[in-house]
């Protein structure tokens, strides 16, 4: 009987088993999701008619209504919120709670944080457990993702953005929101992901380096955007890596490039939205600050130049 231990970091790191809490951010509370941006000072008066008047719209909805719909607090804490000038509309704070503004026509911020004030639309996290196929039924009767989900989810029609390959676990959103979804997977918005690696063998010192200054594959030239070694025994060793590439199961070639085949690979965080300890193959939906972090993820391009997709790409987005 083999009674040899897996490395401590990769007991850690793993994500749990199907039922099961635990995982690589147990500590995490899957609710703290991003830092919001320090307060803003309130605006001097002159500065608070002048903003006042260059968003309000007189056939608008009151902002404290806004808020509430957009599921901040109650009415009477969102006009608290305005007063001490914690809300921005279009950049600019109103400390105005008679303003009025037409939601579907400006941006609207809390604290730093931006709110989706598309009530119709459904966001949610899966984790994803091995072995599940990222396709929302599959013809051959393997596990797929609408076997996971409820029956409002499935009639909310949600789409998966991106892919994650048939035995790579974890985080993976599903919307409805189609111009969000382009967004999330398109190589000009440069969306940073992070997995957890778990290779063969022990990693030395340079091959992160190796990772981070870049390597050469078959579809071109690849580098890691951080990476870092968490732990190592003798035959095992977990490594973080954060990349913000989309191309066929870049992941894993990356590793098998270095000579370090994957064993297990866990996508933990897509930007700053972690899995946290969600437990393996349930669906929750995504907070207000988690969804407002996609919004400011996805607000322009950081790379506006087109570019031509690789050949190796499967259809409808990366697959890690």
């Amino acid at each position: 009987m083999n009674s040899r231990k897996e490395p401590r970091a990769a007991r850690a790191a793993r994500t749990p088993p199907p039922g099961s809490s635990g995982g690589p951010f147990a500590g995490e509370d899957p609710q703290r999701i991003i830092r919001s941006a320090p307060q803003r000072s309130k605006p001097r008066l002159s500065e608070a008619e002048q903003n006042f008047e260059a968003v309000h719209d007189p056939d608008g909805v009151r902002l404290q209504k806004v808020l509430a719909q957009a599921g901040v607090a109650s009415r009477r804490v969102c006009e608290g919120l305005i007063a001490e000038g914690r809300v921005e509309v279009d950049g600019k704070v109103v400390v105005e709670p008679g303003v009025r503004v037409r939601p579907e026509a400006v941006t609207i911020h809390v604290d730093g944080v931006r709110l989706s004030l598309d009530v119709e639309h459904c966001y949610v996290m899966f984790n994803k457990p091995a072995g599940v196929v990222t396709t929302l039924s599959d013809p051959q009767g393997r596990p797929a993702i609408n076997d996971y989900l409820t029956d409002e989810m499935v009639a909310a029609r949600l789409v998966h953005v991106g892919r994650l390959d048939r035995e790579t676990e974890g985080l993976l959103l599903l919307t409805n929101d189609g111009e969000l979804a382009h967004r999330l997977t398109h190589p000009s918005y440069e969306v940073p992901k992070t997995y957890m690696v778990e290779v063969a063998g022990a990693v030395k010192k340079s091959v992160p380096k190796q990772l981070l200054e870049g390597i050469e594959l078959e579809d071109g030239p690849i580098a890691a955007d951080s990476c870092r070694i968490l732990g190592t025994t003798g035959s095992r060793t977990m490594i973080e890596v954060t990349l913000h590439s989309g191309r066929n199961r870049i992941v894993r070639r990356m590793f098998d490039h270095v000579g370090h085949p994957v064993l297990r690979l866990v996508r933990t965080a897509i930007g700053q939205i972690t899995i946290g300890d969600q437990k393996q193959g349930s669906v929750r939906d995504l907070g207000r600050q988690e969804l407002g972090h996609l919004l400011e993820l996805t607000a322009a391009p950081q790379n506006p130049a087109p570019q031509p997709s690789s050949p190796h790409a499967p259809e409808g987005g990366e697959r890690p």
